[in-house]
């Protein structure tokens, strides 16, 4: 079996080297992600036209991700680069300073904190490693006590426990750079600290007025990681194409002990929904340094595939550390066991669930009609990608092929999982296009004389949403 779950990959300067990215691409990488929190605009549309073009040499789809910086919860820099905190001392987090930062305090980027806190509130700093408790607040200044000390150094985050930070979703740099990701058609836009339904709404609407001129429309990927957003999960999931279990932020404001519970909610509802889950956070943090995981990074990245997630995510791994390739290699691997080990109960699946729309109850006849014949593989003919995408939403350990007209949905169709997307020529005849499918999946050596395959296909071809046609054949 090839491998269903996708790999996410954060470009940087350990893998802009076209070398090393085609090698990674090779490796596994399925989607690469562009983090907007580093570089100008135009070092994004650079390294996206780098990406397009080794995906172009590799002879593979790739997704593009671009991923929105959000608001700047920081604190500002200090004048000696860092300072280290003792347990019990005072410290100020000044939203008027302008001085750099010592012992005593240090400025916000984040002007509104003091508005956002009162006393006994606890704020945690750099991922939950400095632990402050809020004492008094007088004006612009926000008196703490260091509850757990150690090194703080320039701009690290802010985290208010509980939650309750009223930072905006979208910011004015986000803004501009939506307009950036749409002049060279990311195909994923993500959207970092959405509180609600409405944060994701309206950030589609930014982008898609911002990719008009460019006919183009993304994919709207939900950054969880505020503990508001955990009560509106299902609203904003609807209000997008899919999440990203962003465990980091999210941990340190809810809590590490709940944060697995909760990714394997949000990969289950995102499922149930027909939405894409990625799951992202220190899934290899340790091989930034080291040429091979922690046992715990293993069953960790084993875990998430279990879960069902569509994709695993590298952040620091691939964007600066030492073994960006040995990286994907390992994830791959560790994705490939995990799936021979998963139970496929299709049959429960569908107890008691009805279907609204002919096209999903064709996409899901294939994937009943694929399991108990025991098919090579399932074959998609579609143009937006919504029936590739319902089929993915199930366990089946037979290969969904999605053949698409359009080169925008193949790029999207990288990260479904289990969806192994392929460009093909226009038909207007069907029977022309079925024929062709199967010489295509045979030249590839997906199948091979002999093998039965189920086949799904709108009549007539070319509408959007017309899948209205289920067929099983036997390769002659």
């Amino acid at each position: 079996m090839p491998r269903a779950t996708k790999i996410v990959a954060t470009l940087g300067p350990a893998s802009s080297d076209p070398e090393v990215l085609e090698r990674l691409l090779r490796a596994g990488v399925d989607v690469v992600r562009l983090n907007f929190s580093h570089g100008k605009a135009q070092d994004h549309i650079d390294r996206a036209n780098l990406v397009r073009a080794c995906a172009a040499r590799v002879g593979k789809p790739i997704a593009l991700m671009a991923d929105l910086q959000g608001p700047k919860i920081r604190v500002g820099k200090f004048a000696e680069g860092r300072v280290m905190l003792e347990n019990g001392q005072p410290f100020v987090l000044d939203a008027a300073r302008t001085e750099p930062g010592d012992i005593n305090g240090v400025g916000l980027d984040y002007k509104e904190l003091p508005r956002d806190v009162k006393p006994g509130d606890v704020l945690l700093l750099n991922d939950g490693l400095i632990v402050l408790t809020v004492d008094r607040v007088q004006g612009e200044q926000v008196h703490t006590l260091v509850k757990i000390g150690g090194e703080l150094s320039n701009n690290k985050g802010i985290n208010k426990q509980g939650g309750g930070l009223t930072a905006p979703a979208l910011t004015g740099k986000d803004m501009d750079d939506i307009r950036t990701a749409m002049s060279f058609q990311c195909d994923y836009l993500a959207v970092s600290f959405p509180k609600n339904a409405t944060d994701m709404e309206m950030a589609r609407q930014l982008a898609n007025v911002a990719g008009e001129p460019y006919r183009h429309k993304p994919c709207m990927i939900a950054k969880i990681e505020r503990s508001e957003a955990i009560p509106h999960l299902e609203a904003i999931l609807r209000a997008s194409d899919g999440i990203m279990v962003a465990r980091g932020d999210l941990a340190v404001e809810v809590g590490n002990a709940a944060v697995p519970a909760l990714q394997k909610r949000m990969i289950k509802l995102a499922r149930e929904l027909d939405k894409i889950a990625i799951t992202a956070t220190q899934m290899m943090e340790s091989m930034i340094q080291n040429p091979v995981p922690t046992r715990a990074e293993v069953s960790d990245v084993a875990n998430a595939v279990l879960d069902g997630t569509d994709a695993v995510m590298l952040s620091a791994e691939t964007a600066a550390g030492k073994y960006p390739v040995e990286t994907v290699e390992q994830m791959a691997q560790i994705a490939q066991e995990a799936e021979r080990a998963e139970d496929v109960h299709l049959d429960a699946d569908f107890t008691n669930k009805r279907f609204g729309r002919i096209d999903q109850s064709i996409a899901m006849g294939a994937l009943f009609t694929a399991h108990h014949l025991g098919c090579k593989a399932i074959i998609a003919l579609t143009e937006s990608g919504s029936t590739a995408l319902w089929m993915s939403r199930h366990n089946i350990q037979v290969p969904i092929f999605a053949l698409t007209t359009k080169a925008t949905s193949q790029s999207r169709m990288a990260l479904y999982r289990n969806v192994r997307p392929i460009l093909m020529s226009t038909f207007t005849d069907r029977d022309l296009a079925l024929a062709e499918a199967e010489r295509i999946l045979v030249a590839k050596g997906a199948l091979k004389p002999g093998d039965t395959y189920a086949i799904t296909c709108g009549e007539p071809m070319g509408y959007p949403g017309g899948t209205n046609m289920l067929k099983v054949c036997r390769v002659d």
